[in-house]
């Protein structure tokens, strides 16, 4: 993946005209907090919840979360939800509903323009992408590499079930889950989400199994629907200390027997090669970023 990409192991959801969540909000620590203006604010107080963002960065942001922002997807609506959430402060902009590359670019010239309007530093409001349809399920390769803005991907099950004509049930979404974080990495970016029902989500235990499961497929985060699942999510979409402390044994004898001119490496009972070794790395990489997280 680039190497530009924030840590969001969690991502939670909070209605930015809703006081009272407003200001709970960093207390439940997920990596951000996503201030929404779509399907948890009511249609009739669209208008007065984008002037509330700008009053709301501040205390969601109080313990280092980033900000992000879901917006509409009708155009009409979501050319005012842009404008009025592309502002300091704001690290992404969730956009609902992409169908095609087409749109990301739109938003994405849109940004440009605020960003200079406002004095933002070119490039600072990132994209985060959710595919919700059909359509867009058949571009999502082309949508997840059609802008360096974009630093995220998650197909949205109840949506995506809901247009697909099925129920949001794991055997029916693992397919095209499994494309999003294809296409997700093929892009270098990141791959949200999880492939597992969370109707009951007061299971704290089913829910880990999923999430452990789901990062073993490759995603690297998710959103939340309740703030139990925050402390999941960053447990299980962090790698454990004794992971860590394999991996860098593991890169250890792999080097030591590369620099011997060792053709074949074997670590703890087993061959290992450069793929595997490439893992490891991997796992010391997210470590260290999301210890570099922790610390701000």
């Amino acid at each position: 993946m680039r190497e530009d990409l924030p840590v969001w192991r969690s991502l939670m959801f909070v209605p930015v005209n809703v006081e009272k969540f407003v200001k709970t909000g960093a207390d439940r620590g997920a990596d951000g907090i996503i201030l929404d203006l779509e399907d948890a604010v009511a249609p009739s107080q669209k208008d007065v919840a984008r002037t509330m963002i700008a009053d709301a960065i501040p205390h969601v942001s109080r313990k280092g979360a980033d900000v992000l922002v879901r917006v509409n997807r009708p155009w009409r609506m979501m050319v005012r939800d842009v404008e009025a959430a592309t502002i300091p402060g704001i690290s992404a902009l969730v956009l609902t509903k992409v169908d095609s590359p087409e749109h990301v670019l739109a938003v994405a010239e849109m940004v440009d323009e605020l960003e200079v309007e406002r004095n933002i530093a070119p490039g600072t409001v990132k994209l985060y992408v959710l595919v919700e349809t059909t359509q867009g399920f058949f571009r999502m390769p082309e949508i997840a590499r059609c802008h360096p803005r974009i630093v995220g991907m998650s197909l949205g099950s109840e949506d995506f079930a809901a247009d697909a004509g099925m129920q949001s049930e794991p055997e029916g979404l693992f397919y095209p889950k499994q494309q999003m974080l294809f296409a997700a990495r093929a892009a270098g970016i990141m791959p949200m989400g999880f492939v597992g029902s969370i109707a009951d989500f007061r299971d704290q235990d089913a829910f880990r199994a999923i999430v452990r499961r789901s990062r073993r497929l490759g995603f690297v985060g998710a959103s939340a629907i309740h703030p139990l699942q925050i402390q999941v999510l960053n447990e299980e979409y962090s790698p454990d200390p004794a992971e860590v402390e394999r991996a860098e044994r593991m890169i250890a004898a792999y080097d030591d027997a590369y620099a011997k001119g060792l053709g074949a490496v074997q670590f703890e009972g087993a061959m290992i090669d450069v793929p595997v070794v490439n893992r490891a790395r991997t796992v010391l990489n997210r470590a260290a970023a999301i210890r570099k997280r922790l610390a701000r």
